[in-house]
């Protein structure tokens, strides 16, 4: 092997200098995000809406030799983002990477109850402040403190890429907006050496959306099987490699881009619906 292609591969995955804000952090893919950034050397920046349980997460993470720290915001609010954006930078420092990454289901989908006759505005407008006013309240946050270098990615979703009728009408429309969003951003961050992606996963265990709870009944979790060529859901292991690679130095030369996580699901060009 020559020396230019010799290098040491864990430097690929290393964030150490790194402060990494995460939004939705509390649980679920939020706190895997989290919990492999600092892992892999960053210090991070746990966002939730539980004071509680964004404080269990940083303790968490600081007890298996990692550094922490945990702020409440609910990105629905307005003006929340910035202000804690403000606290962060006075009090942790400057972040380098911002995972925008809350997200709510909004709902059943229109298997259950969900269908649009009956959908309702404050189920509608939750999840748009939530979603994607949050993310884009995030991201812009995110574009004010960011210098050369830094790095954003967005958690959206396989629903996002096509018609899903496992999630909700709200679920599936703000998470296709999010795609737009994410590959504007990086139009017009990129002069500036800042990077912008998205992460689409499909069914994962351990999140609040499809069934509105982290822990999922067999029937459930085979019904979302049925949906996916490897035949099952993904669990919070197989989500953190990828979320891990695309704010690493592994894939610097990436931006604008959409990567999923989905076990195959869509390369189907049907499903069972």
């Amino acid at each position: 092997m020559s020396a230019a292609h010799s290098a040491d591969t864990s430097a690929l995955l290393d964030l150490t200098g790194d402060i990494v804000v995460v939004t939705g952090a509390s649980s679920g893919i939020g706190q895997a995000a989290a919990e492999v950034y600092a892992a892999a050397g960053a210090t991070v920046v746990v966002l939730g809406r539980s004071e509680e349980r964004v404080h269990q997460v940083a303790a968490g993470i600081v007890a298996a030799g990692g550094t922490a720290h945990g702020y409440a915001v609910d990105v629905a609010v307005r003006g929340a983002v910035d202000a804690v954006f403000e606290r962060i930078t006075a009090e942790v420092g400057r972040p380098t990477v911002v995972v925008a990454n809350a997200g709510i289901a909004g709902g059943e989908s229109y298997l259950g109850e969900g269908r649009i006759a009956q959908y309702t505005d404050a189920e509608w407008d939750e999840v748009l402040a939530t979603n994607l006013t949050g993310t884009f309240e995030t991201v812009r946050a995110a574009a004010r403190v960011l210098e050369s270098g830094g790095r954003i990615l967005v958690t959206a979703s396989t629903a996002g890429l096509r018609t899903d009728p496992m999630v909700s009408y709200a679920y599936v429309t703000t998470k296709a907006g999010i795609l737009n969003l994410v590959r504007q951003l990086a139009l017009e961050l990129a002069p500036r050496g800042i990077r912008v992606n998205a992460i689409a996963p499909g069914p994962f265990k351990g999140t609040r959306i499809g069934d509105g709870k982290t822990e999922i009944s067999p029937e459930f979790e085979a019904v979302w099987a049925g949906t996916i060529p490897l035949a099952r859901m993904g669990t919070m292991a197989e989500i953190q490699g990828p979320m891990l690679f695309l704010v690493a130095p592994a894939s610097s030369f990436i931006t604008g881009a959409v990567l999923a996580v989905d076990g195959g699901a869509l390369a189907l060009s049907h499903t069972g619906f």
